[in-house]
């Protein structure tokens, strides 16, 4: 079954969230009306409707409130739920008030509940949902799969789909102070440069990846990371336990650091130095021409 056949009913169990055009799109241009804007049908040119379908998306899109200028948003109209793989099948309207035509990449949506509680969060590449025109309202089904849902059963209403802007800022480098103060300009732009090139974290993703160890002359062994957050919240760390793997795959050091607790903002990457004391070094002569740092299993 194609996925528009699921908009049969004409009750919207869900809400409207909204966020300005500029939030989620570069060098959008601007418009400086006041006056409220009424968005009209805009069907996938790829759907082929009945009759009886079209009157549906119809009704549906006429009932939605007017927009103010330079917005963008998610109208939700109802969810289903996929028996075979428990996926939650979303209905909304993805909605523009801009004069132009436009289309949108990769964004992270949230299902929030009535209270604001994340109910499920995915990301979606919106380019599938083809240019959207201007002032217009276009209908589509966000899937969000099972390991992506965080509830027994999707809510019956006064829920909402929200655009997650944190994900569409580029991930960037955060210091703690004593880094900031510690580091000249040349070393903080060399360490920008590093986080600019790591792979892209995947939503809700938590890393590890080292960039600098070395051996003390106390025979303590000192490993700097960066300690990645894929989160769109900040996430805050109490304690770590961190085993070092060297070339051979062997473990050098493995201890546990308590944290006070260390603060990682979202969608950044923070650098941290960890101090294995020689008591915790496992191995005297590592090979350092590759290591990693991991969480034990």
């Amino acid at each position: 079954m194609k996925l528009f056949n699921l908009f049969k009913k004409t009750e919207k169990t869900g809400g409207d969230s909204t966020v300005d055009s500029e939030e989620i799109l570069e060098g959008s241009a601007q418009s400086n009306g006041t006056d409220e804007v009424e968005t009209t049908l805009s069907l996938h040119p790829e759907w082929a409707l009945s009759q009886e379908q079209e009157y549906v998306f119809r009704f549906l899109a006429n009932e939605l409130e007017p927009l103010k200028p330079n917005q963008i948003s998610l109208s939700g109209i109802d969810i289903d739920v996929e028996p075979a793989n428990g996926s939650w099948l979303v209905k909304s309207f993805f909605r523009s008030s801009l004069e132009q035509s436009i289309s949108v990449g990769s964004v992270e949506l949230m299902l929030l509940d009535a209270e604001g509680k994340t109910l499920a969060s995915q990301e979606f590449d919106l380019k599938e949902l083809g240019d959207i025109p201007g002032k217009s309202a276009r209908p589509w089904v966000f899937v969000f799969t099972k390991e992506n849902i965080f509830a027994e059963e999707p809510p019956a209403e006064n829920w909402k789909l929200a655009f997650n802007v944190q994900s569409m800022v580029p991930h960037k480098l955060e210091l703690e102070q004593a880094w900031e103060d510690g580091l000249t300009a040349e070393q903080k732009e060399a360490l920008e440069k590093v986080v600019e090139n790591m792979p892209k974290l995947k939503p809700r993703e938590v890393n590890f990846a080292g960039f600098q160890v070395k051996k003390q002359e106390d025979g303590s062994i000192a490993a700097s990371i960066f300690i990645r957050n894929g989160h769109s919240k900040q996430i805050n760390i109490e304690k770590l336990p961190l085993e070092l793997v060297d070339a051979t795959g062997e473990i050098v050091a493995r201890g546990s650091f308590d944290l006070a607790p260390l603060s990682v903002k979202a969608n950044t990457s923070k650098p941290w130095t960890f101090i294995y004391p020689k008591e915790m070094v496992q191995k005297e002569n590592p090979d350092f021409s590759r290591w990693t740092i991991r969480v034990p299993q």
